[in-house]
């Protein structure tokens, strides 16, 4: 019999970034457990529309099976669930609430909420939606980790009866992101999946913009855009891009813009993946803004944008050694910040983990 898992994670996806952000963050943050010498296994709910997109069936930094449901997810893993260190279920789980529920049942050893949308999922159960998580199962956590940290962590535990919340923010693969020397072919480019609240942002930050200077190449990348948006001649559209790809994306834009979701910029504290990926490429970034944002990049790493003019500005006036000085800024802080290694030793202190000898990078 094999020794028990450190880590169990219950999550959405880590074999199919495809319109998700999930699989990028659980990526980074596992192979970060691998480094500290952590054995993890990551169960995945087995889904057509994942199984048809998967980029990464056989990870080399952790076990990934799959389950058919609730039941099998029990009857199949329930002794590595109840032998493991600690189990860790994400947020938008299929069928999350009877998975909470089912695993609540093993008396696990230690078990944790990993809530990649915190904003969101607090929006949704103050409406009474209660698709993967129900507001009375929080108290049940030992933890309640959190994409989202400043008063959001207080709303969680104040508001919401969690035990003890705590921040623990996306990050990014050092080893797998960085400067490519390729020539930008994008003056603005934009990565994202789709969404109703985002689209309006993206119309005032990167589709205008595009209008308004005919002579720039703008790009769009991200799944389940409706075929009825009006894309301007001069933005290029990509329908997917598998993670494989993103760290040449970034590489061939002047500047990358950052776009985030209305109940994320509400709460605030809400990075997104794309500001660490990009900020590591050392790709120069335009953002929206929210609370929390100037503390978690420097002034001089980042143009914060409100308005078309502020994003045409930007692109117009900006010189080489300005993106450059910018690039290096963001690219400094980002790697003694927001790496997948460094969120992993987070998550291991916080667990209450002795931190294992960090292994050499391959």
């Amino acid at each position: 019999m094999s020794a028990p898992y450190d880590i169990v994670f219950v999550g959405l996806s880590l074999s199919s970034s495809w319109g998700n952000g999930h699989a990028t963050t659980f990526r980074a943050l596992i192979r970060g457990l691998h480094t500290h010498g952590q054995r993890v296994l990551f169960l995945e709910r087995d889904v057509p529309w994942y199984a048809n997109n998967r980029d990464l069936p056989h990870p080399d930094f952790c076990t990934l099976a799959y389950y058919n449901s609730v039941d099998e997810l029990i009857e199949k893993f329930g002794s590595q669930l109840t032998s493991a260190g600690a189990v860790i279920v994400g947020s938008y789980v299929p069928d999350g609430v009877d998975v909470i529920d089912a695993l609540e049942r093993l008396k696990l050893n230690s078990w944790h909420f990993y809530d990649i949308d915190t904003p969101v999922t607090l929006a949704k159960l103050m409406r009474g939606d209660e698709e993967y998580l129900a507001k009375r199962q929080i108290p049940l956590f030992d933890s309640y980790f959190s994409f989202s940290g400043g008063p959001t962590l207080e709303r969680l535990q104040g508001e919401f009866g969690a035990k003890r919340a705590l921040p623990l923010y996306c990050s990014v693969d050092a080893d797998r992101y960085g400067p490519t020397g390729e020539a930008p072919e994008w003056d603005l480019g934009y990565l994202g999946t789709y969404s109703v609240d985002r689209q309006p942002i993206l119309e005032r930050l990167l589709l205008e913009p595009a209008r308004l200077l005919p002579q720039m190449r703008f790009v769009v990348a991200g799944s389940q855009f409706p075929g009825d948006i009006e894309w301007p001649e001069n933005v290029e559209r990509i329908e997917h891009l598998p993670p494989a790809e993103h760290r040449s994306f970034y590489n061939r834009q002047r500047f990358t813009l950052n776009v985030t979701r209305a109940d994320m910029v509400a709460a605030g504290w809400s990075p997104s993946v794309r500001l660490f990926e990009a900020g590591a490429c050392g790709t120069p970034l335009i953002s929206d803004i929210w609370t929390g944002l100037d503390q978690m990049f420097p002034a001089d790493s980042i143009v914060l944008a409100r308005t078309s003019d502020d994003v045409v500005r930007t692109l117009e006036q900006t010189t080489a050694s300005e993106r450059n000085a910018m690039a290096a800024s963001a690219r400094r802080y980002v790697l003694a910040e927001h790496t997948g290694t460094a969120r992993a030793g987070e998550l291991l202190s916080m667990l209450g983990h002795e931190r294992s000898t960090i292994r050499p990078s391959a």
